[in-house]
Parts: C-alpha cells; sequence; structure tokens
C-alpha cells in the first residue's frame, strides 16, 4: 500500500497530466476526505476524493 500523503493548505502539487488549459502546478485549498485543488495557471478549482489525487500526484511540494 502507498504511503499517505499528508497535505496541508498552501501545498503546491504537480500532476501526472497537465491541465487543458497548459498548467501543470495546483495549490492545495482544502483538505479532508475530498481534496480541493486549484490551477496555478488559470485559478480553476477541482474536488478530487483523496484516493484519486493520491494516484495523480507526480511531486508535492510542502507550503513555505
Amino acid at each position: 500500500m502507498p504511503p499517505i500523503l499528508d497535505l496541508h493548505l498552501g501545498d503546491v502539487l504537480t500532476l501526472k497530466k497537465p491541465h487543458p488549459c497548459g498548467g501543470s502546478e495546483w495549490e492545495v485549498v482544502r483538505v479532508g476526505m475530498d481534496i480541493g485543488i486549484v490551477c496555478r495557471t488559470c485559478n480553476r478549482r477541482v474536488m478530487l476524493p483523496r484516493s484519486e489525487l493520491e494516484r495523480r500526484v507526480k511531486r508535492h511540494e510542502p507550503a513555505q
């Protein structure tokens, strides 16, 4: 079983596939059973179940 991501508000994620706008970086804006992320290029907001997001994450940068 893969390790569970320790996500916090403000963390930056890079997903395996880019967003249709061309952006590849997302910022975490909601943490819980579902994770809210915002595209840093077009500001599109998306909610994903934690299990699905963990499969899609390529890189995780903790917030400063």
